[in-house]
């Protein structure tokens, strides 16, 4: 099983640039990025060669039960073995109100901080798991 930080860990180093192993889909010339706190719950991920280009990451597990599996591949190119630091953060669309904002939690994006490696996965075979999950959902729960 692989080691997944706390949100509350990666806040020490405020800001980390990663590299791009797997495009974020629908961004494939998406080079390189920078990973930066917003709060206590929100991420920040933003393009360094397009700064129209950003997007707001939630930690799925304050969330929910999250669980699936790195493909071989993907642990290969991000260089991830039994003890690397990895981060799972997934998109969400904010809203107004917060309560309305979606997760895509079938297309996690995967950081490995000790090589600052990125890549983001598409969860074939996930039922459980939707593109756009109110977060309002899970508020309730």
């Amino acid at each position: 099983m692989l080691k997944v930080l706390k949100l509350l860990n990666i806040y020490k180093r405020f800001f980390m640039k990663f590299d791009i192993c797997v495009p974020i889909l629908g961004f494939e010339d998406v080079k390189e990025v920078t990973l930066e706190k917003i709060d206590d719950i929100f991420m920040k991920m933003q393009s360094t060669n397009n700064e129209h280009i950003s997007f707001t990451l939630i930690d799925p597990f304050i969330l929910r039960e999250y669980d699936f599996e790195v493909p071989a591949n993907i642990q290969e190119l991000l260089e991830i073995s039994k003890g690397s630091n990895i981060i799972i953060l997934n998109i969400v669309l904010i809203q107004s109100p917060i309560e309305n904002s979606v997760v895509n939690f079938i297309g996690p994006i995967i950081f490995n901080t000790d090589n600052n490696k990125l890549a983001q996965i598409i969860l074939q075979e996930s039922t459980k798991y939707g593109v756009a999950e109110k977060i309002s959902t899970f508020l309730e729960n």
